[in-house]
């Protein structure tokens, strides 16, 4: 794996990117999601329902493992890595499992607050997110090799 680069010498990913990349990735997560929904149907024999506490956990830890791998594994997701992007600590080190788990909640609330969250980065001095910043890291827009 590359040695972590300084958040100095990277820029911060802007909203656009960001966006597109989450687009990539709401394919993806629904596709997985769509996969997790029919392994369920078979296991219930067709008797699932939606308001379920399991089924929404499950789903839930599906989404979690689905950022959490990737974020884990490399920084990147399949829609970051499109378009260069990587999450980072902010000392440019890769993140920790728990510092994915805080991301993911509270992106949740970023999004859940009519997406004021993201949206901050638009006024925020150094381009972070409410989740950036709650979870200690930072989306950075990797150079074209």
């Amino acid at each position: 794996m590359d040695k972590p680069q300084q958040t100095q010498e990277l820029p911060r990913a802007g909203l656009g990117f960001r966006l597109l990349a989450m687009f990539y990735d709401s394919l993806l997560l629904f596709s997985a999601l769509l996969i997790a929904t029919a392994l369920a149907l078979l296991v219930t024999r067709g008797t699932l329902h939606y308001h379920n506490p399991f089924f929404r956990t499950f789903l839930f830890l599906i989404c979690f493992g689905f950022y959490s791998w990737f974020w884990l594994h490399g920084g990147q997701t399949l829609g970051m890595r499109a378009w260069r992007l990587r999450v980072q600590r902010l000392d440019g080190g890769p993140i920790t499992i728990w510092q994915a788990l805080l991301r993911f909640l509270a992106a949740i609330v970023s999004l859940a607050c009519a997406g004021l969250g993201f949206l901050w980065m638009l006024v925020d001095r150094k381009r972070m997110t409410w989740h950036d910043r709650f979870s200690e890291t930072v989306i950075v827009r990797l150079p074209k090799r």
